[in-house]
């Protein structure tokens, strides 16, 4: 059976309504969906998911507690993480509930795509799933511009695990993938940490736990991958970011110089900017409307009239540039 899948609790539940109504919209609303808790406070979503007979809340404690343990072995053997999220307050690991979204690999479906709560879907998912017929891992995304957010590239060991050229054209963002269930088995799971333990664990960006470790298991595995972004012509890619200049909207739905996009990633953005838009206060952040109208689709009656005059940012970038400036991406 395949299926999409998110990652969410309470405090991104404006997202994942606004994903769960776009999937509806686009892939139907017989489309399963499951929802992996980033931790407990899960009582709102819960009772949006209950209302969606083809939408479920993960609840394989097993799995989840493997996962909990499994990530947090991978980074007891990082050199410097911990020390480093001591001092910046983050104990006794970082986002540990990010790394939640790999009970994908347990998980109800055979075969699966992962969006990020802070996602909108824009077109139809059988293209994507037609490509796991021929591969284990299928992305589309631009993160391959900017590896630091993926590797350390200070470490000297990297290069001795990965090749430059694999580093350029096979990283990947960890916010929309597809791929299968079991496809790391135990076996190779205890490989990796074997692996990881023997000093590979210190070629880990720390700062982004969950998007390092996949790159590193899809890389380090060598099952086969493949990015539409690096693989369609140029003139058919689109973007996915919500910083690049070049999306147009009619329908509901974003264009980049013609083409469909697959979907729209609002990467960092806070939560709390999607709750105050929600709440009828004009934040200003790119492809808002469009959000606004997934988010209330089936509630319109609700949706916000934005009418107040956005509030400045003093003595800070606006909020695109910070974006960009976080991300170190264009597109």
């Amino acid at each position: 059976m395949d299926g999409i899948c998110t990652l969410a609790n309470d405090y991104v539940y404006d997202q994942l309504v606004a994903l769960l109504n776009s999937i509806e919209a686009i892939a139907g609303s017989e489309m399963p969906v499951c929802v992996y808790p980033y931790d407990n406070k899960t009582e709102r979503i819960a009772a949006e998911i209950a209302r969606r007979p083809n939408v479920q809340l993960y609840d394989d404690q097993d799995s989840i507690q493997h996962w909990d343990q499994y990530v947090c072995k991978i980074w007891d053997a990082h050199p410097t993480a911990r020390d480093r999220w001591q001092k910046a307050g983050y104990e006794p690991y970082h986002r540990v509930g990010t790394h939640r979204r790999f009970c994908a690999f347990d998980g109800p479906f055979d075969r699966f795509l992962y969006m990020d709560a802070d996602t909108l879907l824009m077109s139809p998912v059988k293209p994507i799933f037609e490509q796991l017929n021929n591969a284990d891992w299928v992305v589309y995304d631009f993160q391959h511009k900017d590896p630091s957010h993926v590797y350390d590239l200070s470490s000297k060991k990297l290069k001795q695990v990965f090749p430059q050229e694999r580093i350029k054209s096979e990283i990947f963002c960890s916010g929309f993938y597809a791929s299968k269930r079991n496809v790391f088995s135990p076996e190779m799971q205890s490989w990796l940490l074997t692996k990881l333990r023997d000093g590979e664990a210190g070629i880990l960006y720390d700062m982004a736990p969950d998007q390092t470790i996949l790159n590193y298991m899809v890389m380090r595995s060598g099952i086969s991958s493949y990015n539409f972004s690096l693989r369609l012509p140029a003139e058919a890619r689109t973007g996915c970011c919500v910083t690049s200049q070049n999306f147009s909207e009619q329908d509901h739905l974003l264009y980049d110089r013609g083409n469909r996009l697959t979907y729209i990633h609002y990467i960092g953005l806070k939560s709390k900017h999607f709750a105050r838009l929600c709440q009828g206060e004009n934040v200003n952040f790119p492809y808002q409307d469009l959000f606004l109208h997934y988010r209330f689709l089936h509630e319109p009656e609700k949706k916000p009239v934005l009418v107040d005059v956005p509030r400045p940012q003093k003595s800070s970038p606006n909020l695109k540039k910070r974006v960009l400036r976080k991300l170190g991406l264009s597109y």
